[in-house]
């Protein structure tokens, strides 16, 4: 297989055969991990809605405000639980492997939704298992990148990565679809009406399960375990090429050098040290910042909020009656899948990350702030009761379809970003702590998002939450432009060398910086090489 999509500058080095069905075949089984997480967030909006599940389950008892908490703590839940999971992943992904943190995930996410689905009224049981099932879920979003950037060659590592980033809206448009099949195919009176959607978490989990049985573990994961003779044949069968090629020879000694300077560094130290190591060293620092605004700035920006609650924000845009607001959600689905991997094979590689993201973060923002402008004009009491002129109406049609784009805007942007980012930045070592913490962020931002988002409508009113959301987007657009370094065809032991430099030049110029010292390795005679590293150690203590 010739398949060549990505950046195609990094691509005139790499050999035709490192593109084959091996490396795949691995990043379609762990980018398909992402859509434990989109399955959920489309799934457990809508089910919450369905009329059976509302006759199994008492949501509508009491106040409006304890409605809004009992209905959050359902939805939540798996969140509260994947913030566990991220930290877990940490634990057993330096000591298991990649491919064995794969195979618990499944377990603990099969056996979350075994439980749910056996409930039989048990608000308590949902809880936990949803909790139970957020554990693997959670897990999904450090070991699935981390496969996919450690796998991937630099040439297609955007696209290859952010395959996990288009999964999530996979598992968004099919849970879409399966509310709104369930709620137009079975009775309002029988629980398959919910149950049945959700047994798509039972069948994905046992199918990447089955599947990670075919895969051999990362060649840099058995590099950090000391395990060089296994790495090299690792790698030699998933670039399918001879250990004497010049690729694979480049490739291994990068990956040995920076793990063995990172060992020189840092001998014997411990999960503690690496935790000061993470906070004390400046570059490790401003990686740091740099996965958690990403969570920060990406989930409180209103996205994640829309998919979640896509059928109550359809309705209080017009759209009446549960079958009409679920398939207008369906729609939602497509758009975001869609668009998710149209960014992921055309876009991400060849514009690059910062471009990719100020586009999407301006679209999102613009979609957004027509829908805060809508329904602050036309106000929340008014669309309730549907006294809408003929003006307003027309005004409603075109506030959908900014939901839509605002969508198309979130998975250029954010969605693809805060994945990809995380993936790329942490050296070897701390790779897997590393995206452990950013990621349990992420999980605390959507678990805090999910909680609020009732209560924020309740409080501010729709078109509040919607400009609150905007205001989000400018600040975000603030940080991107001068912190947010360009990663595109850098190769990730090089990424040492960019936040090297001092902090305020990392974003604005620490791309060309690397890619001149890349270009100057690649070139310069073993007569200059004592030359030019005394000239880089120069250059470093003047910058």
């Amino acid at each position: 297989m010739k398949f060549r999509l990505g950046n195609q500058a990094a691509q005139r080095d790499t050999p035709s055969e490192v593109f084959n069905w091996k490396l795949y075949w691995g990043c379609f089984v762990f980018g398909i991990l992402g859509a434990g997480r989109g399955l959920d967030e489309g799934l457990v909006g809508g089910m919450i809605t369905l009329q059976s599940f509302k006759n199994e389950f008492p949501l509508d008892e009491g106040s409006a405000s304890e409605q809004a908490n009992r209905e959050s703590n359902i939805t939540s839940m798996v969140q509260l639980g994947s913030i566990v999971g991220a930290l877990l992943a940490f634990l057993l992904c330096d000591r298991l492997g990649r491919v064995r943190s794969l195979q618990v995930l499944c377990v603990l996410w099969l056996a979350g939704f075994i439980i749910v689905v056996t409930s039989y009224g048990s608000i308590g049981q949902i809880l936990a298992g949803r909790f139970i099932a957020g554990l693997g879920i959670g897990m999904t979003v450090v070991v699935g990148p981390t496969y996919l950037a450690e796998t991937a060659p630099r040439a297609v590592r955007g696209m290859l990565t952010n395959i996990f980033a288009g999964a999530v809206y996979l598992g968004v448009m099919i849970a879409y679809f399966s509310n709104y099949g369930a709620s137009i195919n079975l009775s309002n009176d029988s629980r398959s009406q919910w149950v049945a959607p959700q047994t798509a978490h039972i069948g994905f989990a046992g199918m990447i399960l089955i599947c990670s049985f075919t895969l051999s573990e990362t060649p840099r994961f058995l590099t950090i375990r000391g395990k060089h003779e296994e790495a090299t044949k690792a790698l030699c069968r998933l670039r399918q090429l001879p250990e004497s090629h010049p690729f694979i020879q480049a490739e291994l000694g990068g990956m040995r050098e920076q793990l063995e300077r990172e060992q020189e560094a840092t001998h014997g130290v411990s999960v503690w040290g690496k935790l000061r190591e993470m906070f004390m060293i400046p570059a490790n620092r401003y990686r740091f910042m740099l996965g958690l605004m990403a969570q920060v700035l990406g989930q409180w920006s209103g996205a994640s909020a829309i998919t979640i609650y896509a059928n109550e924000f359809f309705g209080i845009l017009g759209k009446s009656g549960q079958s009409e607001t679920l398939l207008t959600t369906c729609i939602l689905g497509v758009v975001k899948f869609s668009s998710a991997y149209l960014c992921a094979f055309f876009l991400i590689d060849f514009i690059g990350r910062r471009r990719s993201l100020y586009a999407g973060i301006t679209i999102q923002t613009i979609a957004i702030a027509y829908v805060a402008g809508y329904v602050g004009i036309v106000g929340t009491d008014r669309l309730d009761a549907g006294n809408l002129t003929p003006a307003m109406q027309r005004g409603g049609v075109g506030a959908i379809a900014m939901i839509y784009i605002s969508g198309v805007g979130w998975t250029m942007g954010w969605n693809s970003f805060q994945y990809l980012v995380n993936a790329e930045i942490w050296p070897l070592r701390l790779r897997a702590l590393g995206s452990s913490i950013t990621m349990c962020l992420h999980f605390v931002n959507q678990f805090g998002n999910t909680k609020a988002v009732p209560e924020m409508l309740l409080a501010m009113n729709s078109w509040g939450f919607f400009t609150f959301s905007c205001a989000i987007g400018l600040v975000g657009l603030i940080w991107v432009w001068f912190f947010v370094p360009e990663l595109s065809g850098v190769s990730i032991e090089n990424t040492d060398d960019l936040f090297s430099l001092p902090w305020y030049q990392i974003g604005r110029h620490g791309h060309k910086f690397v890619l001149n010292q890349e270009g100057a390795r690649a070139v310069r005679p073993e007569k200059e090489e004592s030359e030019v590293e005394e000239h880089e150690v120069a250059y470093s203590q003047r910058v």
